[in-house]
Order: C-alpha cells, then structure tokens, then sequence
C-alpha cells in the first residue's frame, strides 16, 4: 500500500477531472435506486436503465411492486444477469420494506443489509448516493483499480474499505465510489485496459500496464 499523502494525490487527479460525479443509475426516489443498484450486480448500468426505464413506471415503490408480483417483475427484468434470483430478492425486500419499515427505505445500514440481496456494498452505495454519506463502497471495478494502483495491500472488498476509511476525509469518501468505477468502467478496465488515455498512469506500477 502506497503511503496516504500519494494516494490523495491520485485521487486530486480524479477530483480535477469531476470533482462531483454522480451514478450512472436511472432512479427517482430512495426505493428505485435500492431496486437498480440490487439489479446492477454482475450487470452493466445501460443494461439495469434500458430494464427500469418502464419498469418504475409501474413500480416506483415497495406496495406497488408487490402488486406487481414476481412474474410480471420477472418479464422487465429478463434481459438482466441472474434476473431470477434478483427478482425473487426484489419482491422479498419489498415485502420487508412495507411489512416492517411502512414503506420507507430505512437510513440505516445494519437495517438496510438485512434485506433481502442487500449486501455491504449495496447499502454503502445507497447510504453514499441518496443520503451524500462519506461511505466507502467497493465493488469489482474499486477492488482491481485500488489493488492496480496499490491504494490498499488487502484483496477482500472489507479490507480495502477498512484500509481508505482510515485515510480518506470524508469529500474522497464520498466521491470515491464513482471516480472509480467509472474510470474501472472505461479506462482501467479488466481486460485491456486503456492504459493510453489513463489520467494516473505515472503512478501506475501494475504488471498489468500497457505502455
């Protein structure tokens, strides 16, 4: 792990780029944009907008979706990966949100990760978007960006969570999801990455490098 005062420099590159990216999820209150990031597992953010775009039309809150019904959820959403289970996930979330919470998507993270397919990362995307909370939320683009550019030594999405809490003030914390999965997105990509254009590439040691 590089030491803190070099991994801030990394991220002012990002922040001078855009210093206020938002998600690339479509969502028009707190429960649509719990429903898109659950759909965005292992799913591209065009992929979970081309599906939700007439979804929400029809089920834009957790009463709805239930009335709604697994089946019919299931035919929006076909053309997302894993779809069954998440739609199974969906219905039962919803149930929760309404049986328990009278609707509301709770601010509450130990809340919110006992809902069915909400996980940590989940609920820290949600707590960082919705809510502006410094969260650390780390999916498969941070896990391989932050093990490329050193910014952690663990390889678990804790540990590397646990790692830039301890040195992030709270503005990186709450813009560093987005700066870096949309640079895993399209420039520091698994395969190939677009070492070329990489705003950071002088701080990049990676034996996956490309220059």
């Amino acid at each position: 792990m590089r030491h803190p005062k070099e991994i801030l420099e990394i991220l002012d590159v990002f922040k001078a780029k855009d210093a206020d990216p938002s998600s690339e999820l479509d969502y028009t209150n707190a429960y649509t944009l719990l429903v898109a990031i659950v759909l965005s597992a292992q799913s591209t953010d065009k992929g979970v907008n081309k599906a939700t775009k007439e979804l929400f039309k029809v089920a834009d809150t957790p009463q709805k979706m239930l009335t709604l019904g697994l089946e019919r959820l299931k035919d929006y959403i076909k053309t997302i990966g894993l779809y069954n289970n998440k739609a199974k996930n969906i219905i039962a979330m919803s149930r929760t949100l309404v049986e328990t919470y009278g609707g509301k998507v709770p601010h509450d993270r130990a809340a919110l990760e006992k809902l069915a397919g909400v996980g940590r990362k989940t609920a820290n995307v949600l707590l960082n978007v919705w809510w502006n909370e410094p969260t650390v939320a780390v999916d498969t683009h941070v896990l391989r960006v932050t093990e490329r550019l050193e910014m952690s030594d663990s390889r678990t999405p804790l540990g590397v969570e646990a790692d830039l809490e301890k040195i992030l003030p709270d503005d990186y914390k709450r813009h560093l999801n987005h700066w870096l999965v949309l640079f895993g997105r399209y420039i520091c990509k698994a395969q190939k990455p677009d070492c070329s254009n990489c705003p950071v590439s002088r701080f990049c040691r990676s034996q996956d490098k490309r220059l």
